[in-house]
């Protein structure tokens, strides 16, 4: 395949499958169809659906699509690190990486989308439509709240179907501010919203209370009381390559989908850093029924 590519016989070895779901991520962030993709480079419906599949016969091809997409194409061919700059590209890319996954580690603000309530995804869509400014009102922001609750619930999806081990980092600080706020999209709602959204985001913690105490199989949750960066990042291990994923994108109240740029990598520093720090926070962490303490005495206080 690399000489197919024109690659010498001493280049990389390139994740053509990889590549596809890149090209596929990307597509869906630019808010292209395939017949869109097919219309611009002059070729066939099903061409496009074989790159997405990565069946990549030509580097050429390659080296349009980046052009189309505005991507570059080292960035493309995933050469150890790629980049998003919109949040349906990356939930896509989360989605396909969880779904070989055996094992998700994780640090969320302020709890991890799979861990959420069955009622959560009708909050976030509230809360992504009240996020955007008056001024940004419009088509392109209803397409991409849209976009990305679709993908999430892909996400869930699979990770009922499939039920990778998970093991999640929760702030304790997080989550007094995720109780502060409530499930808002913007502050300054009306009085009575402002309360009865502050009374989800109690449910919400209750249920994680709940996860803890019933210490589900292949679910591990740790609850820090030191502070926990700002950004989320988890590692995807599935069997053969490990992914490192960092994001500025939130779900949680006063949730961002349109702003920052994530990065992706199997970079094996990366990879040894990011675990040593989950190591290193989870070691500390209160596991469990400590944990459900913990979060209890949070909602005793409010």
């Amino acid at each position: 395949m690399a000489e197919v590519l024109g690659f010498r016989k001493t280049a990389p070895t390139f994740d053509f499958l990889a590549i596809g779901e890149r090209l596929r991520a990307y597509r869906m962030a630019r808010g292209l169809r395939s017949d869109d993709i097919a219309e611009r480079l002059a070729i066939s419906r099903a061409a496009v659906y074989n790159l997405e599949r990565g069946e990549i016969v030509k580097i050429e091809t390659l080296e349009r699509l980046a052009a189309l997409l505005e991507v570059t194409l080292p960035n493309l061919l995933g050469v150890e690190s790629e980049y998003h700059d919109s949040a349906v590209s990356y939930f896509e890319r989360m989605r396909q990486l969880e779904s070989r996954s055996t094992r998700i580690l994780a640090n969320f603000d302020p709890i991890s989308f799979l861990l959420t309530s069955e009622a959560y995804p009708q909050h976030l869509r509230s809360m992504l439509d009240e996020s955007v400014p008056d001024e940004l009102v419009g088509e392109s922001s209803k397409r991409i709240n849209s976009d990305v609750l679709k993908i999430l619930a892909a996400r869930r999806k699979v990770f009922e179907q499939q039920r990778p081990s998970i093991l999640s980092l929760i702030g304790l600080r997080q989550i007094e501010q995720f109780l502060h706020h409530g499930l808002v999209g913007r502050l300054g709602l009306p009085s009575g919203v402002q309360l009865e959204r502050k009374l989800a985001a109690r449910k919400e913690v209750a249920h994680m209370i709940e996860v803890l105490n019933s210490d589900p199989i292949g679910v591990q949750v740790g609850i820090v009381t030191d502070n926990l960066p700002s950004e989320t990042f988890q590692i995807f291990e599935e069997p053969g390559s490990q992914h490192v994923a960092v994001s500025p994108f939130r779900l949680g109240e006063l949730p961002n989908v349109r702003t920052g740029i994530a990065t992706i990598t199997t970079s094996a520093d990366a990879v040894a850093m990011y675990r040593g720090l989950i190591e290193r926070v989870w070691a500390g962490s209160a596991k469990g029924r400590d944990g459900a303490k913990l979060l209890q005495l949070l909602l005793d206080r409010g």
